[in-house]
């Protein structure tokens, strides 16, 4: 008698056991379907609320040997490198003051970052236009600046914001110094000018992509009105 008493209580224990670990499971499948149903249902701006989606591609290297097609706006499109005038029935970029220097600081890029060549490019009333290609072989990529030379021997550099900057060497490095360098020397211009936070990439992979972007750089003049920065 007293087997089967403990026999029975076995058995009630196992199936109030089984019962809990189902009820468990359940809650956490609609926990889990809730879950994915209200983050396909929220609206894009809602997601990642305080980060900029990127436009990038998440797995390739940016500092690896490569053409890139890049483009950079002006803050709100604002025409703050001149205008395009038609002379002789031909359009022609003329420069303003701010114009001049982007255009010369774009130029000088292969000199404070020596593993990079120039495509075509294009100061264009508030775009740029340009390729860069990186070719490092066994270049020793250096910590440079186009608005200054900065020494980081005698500094030390903060953990957290070295894990978030920009590596040396690569696109967004060297777009960053160009866009810092235009800015300082433009504000002496022009107090209000600014850039639009973020640039435009694409990369380049084959040489028939190459032929094609360097004449529409060399032909976006012509076509300005066609231009989809056109305003």
């Amino acid at each position: 008698m007293q087997r089967l008493f403990f026999y029975d209580a076995f058995v009630f224990i196992i199936v109030i056991f089984t019962i809990f670990v189902l009820i468990i499971n359940r809650f956490e499948t609609l926990q889990c379907n809730v879950s994915t149903e209200t983050e396909n249902n929220m609206p894009e701006k809602f997601q990642n609320k305080f980060r900029i989606s990127s436009s990038r591609l998440k797995n390739w290297n940016y500092g690896e040997n490569g053409a890139y097609f890049i483009t950079i706006c002006t803050g709100n499109r604002e025409h703050f490198f001149g205008e395009i005038v038609s002379v002789n029935d031909e359009n022609e970029m003329q420069f303003n003051e701010i114009g001049i220097l982007a255009n010369l600081f774009w130029s000088e890029i292969p000199k404070h970052f020596p593993f990079v060549e120039l495509g075509n490019y294009q100061v264009m009333p508030n775009h740029v236009h340009g390729i860069l290609i990186i070719d490092k072989k066994d270049i020793v990529v250096v910590v440079e600046t186009l608005q200054c030379n900065v020494s980081t021997e005698n500094g030390i550099k903060n953990e957290q914001m070295a894990k978030i900057s920009p590596k040396p060497g690569t696109i967004s490095t060297i777009l960053r110094s160009y866009k810092s360098v235009v800015t300082k020397k433009s504000h002496y211009i022009h107090a209000d000018f600014e850039w639009q936070e973020r640039f435009h990439d694409h990369i380049i992979r084959d040489s028939e992509s190459f032929e094609r972007i360097q004449n529409y750089i060399e032909n976006n003049v012509a076509n300005w009105k066609e231009d989809k920065f056109y305003n």
